[in-house]
């Protein structure tokens, strides 16, 4: 029976290089000597530092400009509110999703079925699996999971014949 899984995971690698460039760009940019702002990466958190709201959103907006040339989708990150650090320093706490969560994996299974394609989907613990009797209604079930799922950054993968 031909399957595959539908996965929403990161490529860390990729997100650590990501970090690493715009931490070396903070330190040289002329805008930020002196000040407090940095980026640091530990597993899957990417924590900004600055001296105010503002400057924690130019942090941010390097960060970003460097994930989207490194071809990483920032609908990975989950945003914190940014939180006050002793004095006027401030800092905010990016998460970097890996997995579906149970109601987004919920709704894409209730997505495939009412979809009323021949294919069944199957919560499996962080992804999803879906199963068909060939190979054409699997790349439809793609095709139709890229179109209406847009706020969750999904990945095929596992695709088996």
């Amino acid at each position: 029976m031909p399957s595959f899984d539908v996965v929403c995971e990161a490529d860390m690698v990729e997100v650590k290089n990501a970090v690493d460039q715009s931490s070396k760009e903070i330190e040289t940019r002329f805008d930020f000597k002196g000040t407090s702002a940095k980026v640091e990466q530990k597993d899957k958190e990417i924590t900004l530092f600055g001296d105010s709201d503002f400057q924690i959103s130019q942090v941010k907006d390097v960060l970003l400009n460097k994930m989207t040339k490194r071809k990483v989708d920032v609908r990975f990150l989950d945003e914190g509110k940014i939180e006050k650090i002793g004095g006027d320093k401030v800092k905010q706490v990016l998460k970097v999703r890996n997995g579906i969560e149970s109601e987004d994996a919920k709704k894409i299974t209730k997505l495939v079925k009412e979809s009323k394609m021949k294919v069944q989907a199957s919560i499996q613990g962080e992804s999803v699996r879906v199963t068909g009797k060939d190979r054409d209604t699997l790349q439809e079930a793609i095709a139709m999971l890229r179109k209406d799922v847009t706020d969750l950054p999904l990945a095929f993968n596992n695709f088996r014949d």
